[in-house]
């Protein structure tokens, strides 16, 4: 069990009082006691709900928490024990104390006792980032229309995923009294779990990925028929279950806005159990609800599969025949090569036969005897 201060003001009330309104609450399997007037700090949560009911029915027992021992006087949350911790700070210094890791396993403690990132995840982090930054920074300065270029979809799924990482080095280089407020831990927190954006950056590499967005953009018409139908869907069970419910003591339907999330949660067939109706007419209700939400969702799934398989078998099409063309290529650079060998076989051979002619014996006598036959007559007559 945790040790939890005790509250440093009684209002008058003595330690005995103060011991009939702890509540004993039982968080993932960790028992606490808390006390009631720190959480009547905030009498509007569910803690205070739970310390303040005058009677102890099930019904809203059941939709303040998610179960309770009756021998024990224990009330059962089913969440992280740890997670719970920032709500206790709440109701005791009204702070909370954010963790800014989210792999416990992988941090240790620094001099002051904090927890931190594990240095070799620090360094492995920076060097993607770094790797990321050189990337993105030599594609915006190669690229010819830079105002294109930052505003596309991809290359701004790249910047969120590099810009985190300087911000919190800069707000951390600023000092731990920056880092100490509250609104400041808040924007590193969100700004860290930003880093998840670097998983879009898969769509540059996954068909599949690419075959899926041009699917869904294809279908916004689809798409809009499904919010269309759901949204009358929910308007009209989510007013029907307010106005049947309103019979019952122990309604959870409190307003038609409240009900929207039964509603939602009915149509989709989660059915998470927090609010249900408890009227014959409310369950008749949710029970076409359902049905409708079943129709409703099963209609246009159909086109948008349609569309998903199309581009798919195009996107297989065009991959093979990107394929073929390259092995196309490679044969043709091969037959041109050899060609080109061919080519220079033939002129070395023509070449060689040249020579080999010309050092022949049968040019001898062209150049000897019948060559100074045919000039002896010349002479003869010029000397005559």
């Amino acid at each position: 069990m945790w040790t939890l201060p005790k509250p440093r003001y009684t209002n008058g009330r003595t330690p005995e009082e103060i011991e009939d309104t702890e509540l004993a609450v039982n968080i993932g399997g960790v028992r606490v006691v808390l006390c009631g007037e720190m959480l009547n700090r905030y009498p509007d949560s569910r803690l205070a709900e739970l310390v303040n009911l005058p009677t102890r029915s099930f019904d809203v027992i059941s939709a303040l928490c998610d179960d309770y021992d009756p021998a024990k006087k224990e009330f059962y949350f089913d969440r992280d024990p740890d997670s719970f911790k920032c709500i206790i700070e709440v109701y005791y210094f009204d702070e909370i104390h954010m963790k800014r890791g989210t792999i416990p396993e992988l941090q240790v403690e620094d001099i002051e006792g904090n927890l931190i990132e594990h240095p070799t995840v620090d360094a492995i982090e920076a060097v993607c980032i770094g790797w990321f930054t050189i990337e993105y920074v030599l594609r915006f300065v190669s690229s010819p229309n830079k105002m294109r270029f930052a505003l596309a979809f991809m290359n701004v799924v790249d910047f969120l995923a590099i810009m985190p990482f300087y911000v919190v080095l800069v707000l951390t280089s600023l000092g731990t009294a920056m880092m100490e407020l509250a609104n400041v831990q808040q924007a590193v927190q969100a700004l860290r779990i930003m880093r998840i954006a670097r998983i879009f950056k898969l769509a540059r590499h996954s068909s599949g990925l690419q075959t899926l967005t041009y699917a869904l953009k294809r279908s916004f018409k689809e798409l809009g028929l499904l919010l269309m139908y759901m949204g009358v869907g929910i308007f009209v069970f989510s007013a029907l279950g307010y106005t049947m419910e309103q019979s019952h003591p122990e309604t959870l339907f409190r307003s038609i806005p409240q009900s929207f999330w039964w509603a939602i949660i009915t149509m989709t067939t989660v059915g998470y159990g927090d609010i249900y109706p408890k009227t014959t007419l409310g369950r008749c209700n949710a029970a076409i609800s359902f049905l409708c939400g079943v129709i409703a969702i099963a209609l246009p799934i159909h086109p948008i599969i349609n569309n998903f398989v199309i581009y798919y078998n195009k996107q297989k099409v065009l991959e093979t025949a990107a394929k073929h063309e390259l092995e196309l290529m490679e044969l043709q650079s091969l037959e041109v090569a050899m060609r080109r060998t061919q080519r220079l076989d033939g002129a070395a051979d023509e070449w060689g036969s040249s020579l080999r002619a010309s050092r022949s014996d049968t040019h001898i006598p062209l150049l000897t005897g019948t060559h100074r036959t045919q000039k002896e007559p010349v002479k003869k007559r010029c000397s005559s």
